[in-house]
């Protein structure tokens, strides 16, 4: 028997207007495991996750967590039930250290009012050394001192030091050299291993085939379809991403397709 999904999607829908962004989309996040969310420029991605994340509020369709449907209102609702986004821009603040930016608008405060420093530090330390951080010399530097895949492990590890459960990455490795890659890489299979669940989206399928279990593909709002890595190829991915068979013919509702068919 499959277990509940920590995070599920039930035939999502959203629209902008005349422009169907998703249609129906089905999507399965189990705890432990990395999902990777592929598609061309346009395919719906973004606008899945940032339904998931509570930026976009579906016109249809379900968002369960745990088992349990729930509505997703903002941002805060979502890190409230344990769904954090990483985006590409990462939104550090390159004039505070990591530590403060990982404490960014939840800093700690003693009895009197004061900060806190040596007690987030502590914390922020302890979160880097959880997930195995070790290009980090210390949580006290500025991040604009930092190179691309030190910012993206602060980011992380700004995401799942608040009792996250789920993670969802947005081109983490974009933009980044083989070495910086390689430790991203290493810290979504650490996230994994600590039990959480890890959506990745990414272009780049060399390193995805890496890190992930199952992938989603999406093509025009769509999904394709759930393929298991070890029984597919990166050659069926771009297949399916290029030229997967669609349910629904864009510009058309469905009521006109069921009564074409």
């Amino acid at each position: 028997m499959e277990s509940t999904p920590l995070l599920e999607t039930r035939g999502i829908s959203k629209r902008f207007g005349s422009v169907q962004a998703l249609f129906e989309v089905d999507l399965k996040l189990h705890a432990g495991e990395v999902v990777g969310l592929v598609g061309d420029n346009g395919a719906g991605k973004s606008t899945l996750v940032k339904s998931i994340a509570g930026n976009h509020t579906v016109d249809e369709g379900t968002v369960l967590f745990e088992g349990k449907p729930v509505t997703i209102s903002g941002p805060k609702a979502a890190s409230d039930l344990g769904i954090e986004v990483v985006y590409q821009d990462l939104a550090l603040c390159d004039n505070l250290t990591v530590t403060q930016n990982m404490f960014l608008g939840r800093e700690e405060t003693n009895r009197f009012g004061l900060l806190s420093e040596a007690t987030m530090q502590r914390q922020a330390a302890e979160t880097m050394k959880s997930l195995a951080v070790t290009t980090l010399s210390s949580v006290s530097q500025n991040v604009a001192r930092l190179s691309g895949g030190q910012r993206q492990s602060v980011a992380v590890a700004k995401a799942v030091m608040w009792n996250s459960k789920a993670v969802i990455l947005d081109e983490p490795t974009a933009a980044l050299g083989v070495a910086q890659t390689r430790q991203v890489l290493d810290l979504v299979k650490r996230l994994a291993e600590r039990g959480l669940g890890v959506i990745v989206i990414s272009h780049n399928l060399h390193d995805l085939f890496e890190i992930v279990d199952t992938f989603l593909v999406l093509r025009l709002g769509q999904s394709i379809g759930s393929y298991t890595k070890t029984e597919t190829s990166q050659q069926e991915i771009v297949e399916a991403i290029t030229a997967g068979q669609l349910s629904h013919v864009p510009g058309q509702d469905s009521d006109e397709i069921r009564n074409e068919s």
